[in-house]
């Protein structure tokens, strides 16, 4: 940062200090409120915050208007500052396009009276975070963001004189129904079924473990493989899947009445519907722990990936088995009970390098590596999904690592585990033998 912007923040925080610094009314309010109470925290040095993103009722509850229906959502902050310098909380880090108090109540108050306008004005006011959070202080209140449904990747950076902190906290979203919220994969005390978690420290017994995963998903009974489980994420709530969501990866809806409509409107007028339902595959026994899914321009193309908790560790971090490919369009199939499928491109491989090229941005991945397991199969030979889709593949397995500190992409690691060049970084059409 300039000097020059500098010294223009350090005197806007100096002349709010003079002339005192307003809480929110937010912060005696909603004390007792349900977001309050799944509130994401963390601390550093001596400043903590917490934070949660609002659902589209609890929205119009706090507001009395319904902000959903303008896809704004409210995100709620309490910084605590226990430090000797006033921070400024930045705004443009938790959403470059964020609302300002004002727009928001213009967008609520569409031909209603210069009564109504003064008052929705005045409301939005009382509830917006208020900067400086002084020393000694503690300031709560509301950001106004774009609306994201299921889960939101909350970018809290503080600004002081020659210091800052920055905290990235997942933060859930009630409404949406999600297969990871169904399944408890995130809860604290969750233990993967299937047997005792086997910690690895050693990758010759890691690696080996993971070859010996089975090729495929399957259907419910395991009577049929269906896509090759290419993937496996190393790290959990706290870097694998924050990384994600900052990536443009979504939760996906469990498919329900409601999801199966909103799939039919979608359909229809070809809009983006980032929540569409996965079908379900099986590994381990049971459905996928969590589906997460990149939408593209409609609803019948995206890029998806299904995962399963499992029960290993890698240096004490959960690992997750997972399937993922690209979504190239849509077609009527008798091997769904929805007649319907999405038609994935063939070159699954190809979905796997661009999911590892996109995490690359995500400044948490650590390092990459390659496995053997899933088995080579030619272009020339494909192999067929549970829907029938062709896939061809060189064989391996893409491994992501993941950690909290930053990490750039010069700074990232190769595994030695298996070469990119075999097989990987070539199409599949060139390898036309076994592994």
């Amino acid at each position: 940062m300039s000097s020059a912007v500098t010294r223009v923040v350090v005197i806007s925080l100096l002349v709010v200090e003079v002339f005192g610094s307003t809480t929110s009314a937010a912060q005696d309010s909603s004390s007792h409120a349900p977001y309050v109470a799944r509130a994401q925290s963390g601390t550093q040095g001596q400043v903590r915050v917490s934070a949660a993103a609002l659902s589209a009722d609890e929205s119009a509850a706090v507001y009395g208007s319904p902000l959903a229906d303008k896809l704004i959502q409210p995100v709620w902050i309490q910084v605590e500052n226990h430090d000797n310098v006033p921070y400024w909380l930045m705004f443009a880090g938790l959403d470059p396009n964020f609302f300002p108090a004002s727009e928001a109540a213009e967008a609520m108050a569409v031909r209603s009276s210069p009564r109504k306008l003064a008052g929705l004005d005045r409301r939005f006011s009382e509830l917006a975070f208020r900067n400086p959070v002084p020393p000694g202080g503690t300031v709560s209140g509301f950001v106004l963001t774009n609306l994201q449904e299921g889960v939101k990747l909350l970018q809290i950076d503080l600004f002081a004189d020659r210091r800052s902190r920055s905290f990235s906290l997942l933060a859930p979203v009630p409404g949406l129904r999600t297969d990871y919220k169904e399944s408890g994969v995130f809860d604290r005390d969750y233990v993967a079924p299937g047997g005792s978690v086997i910690n690895f420290t050693s990758d010759a017994e890691f690696t080996a473990a993971l070859e010996s995963l089975p090729c495929c998903a399957t259907n419910e009974d395991g009577s049929r493989n269906g896509d090759p489980l290419n993937l496996v994420i190393i790290g959990g709530i706290e870097d694998a899947f924050p990384s994600l969501v900052r990536r443009g990866w979504s939760p996906t809806e469990v498919t329900w009445k409601g999801s199966v409509m909103r799939i039919m409107r979608s359909a229809m007028s070809r809009e983006r519907y980032p929540y569409a339902p996965i079908s379900n595959l099986y590994l381990f026994g049971r459905p996928q722990d969590i589906a997460l899914q990149k939408a593209r321009d409609n609803i019948h193309q995206r890029n998806h990936l299904r995962l399963w908790r499992s029960p290993m560790l890698y240096h004490g971090k959960p690992v997750w088995v997972g399937q993922v490919s690209r979504d190239i369009g849509s077609r009527l199939t008798i091997h769904s009970p929805t007649f319907t499928t999405h038609k994935i491109d063939p070159d699954v491989d190809e979905a796997a390098r661009a999911l590892m090229e996109d995490l690359v941005y995500s400044q948490a991945l650590r390092a990459i590596g390659l496995v053997k397991g899933v088995g080579a199969a030619p272009k020339s030979a494909p192999r067929e999904n549970l829907t029938t889709d062709p896939y061809y593949t060189a064989g391996m397995r893409s491994v992501l690592l993941f950690d909290s500190t930053p990490t750039s992409l010069t700074e990232i690691e190769v595994l030695p585990w298996q070469p990119f060049e075999r097989g990987f970084l070539k199409p599949a059409i060139e390898i036309e033998g076994g592994e």
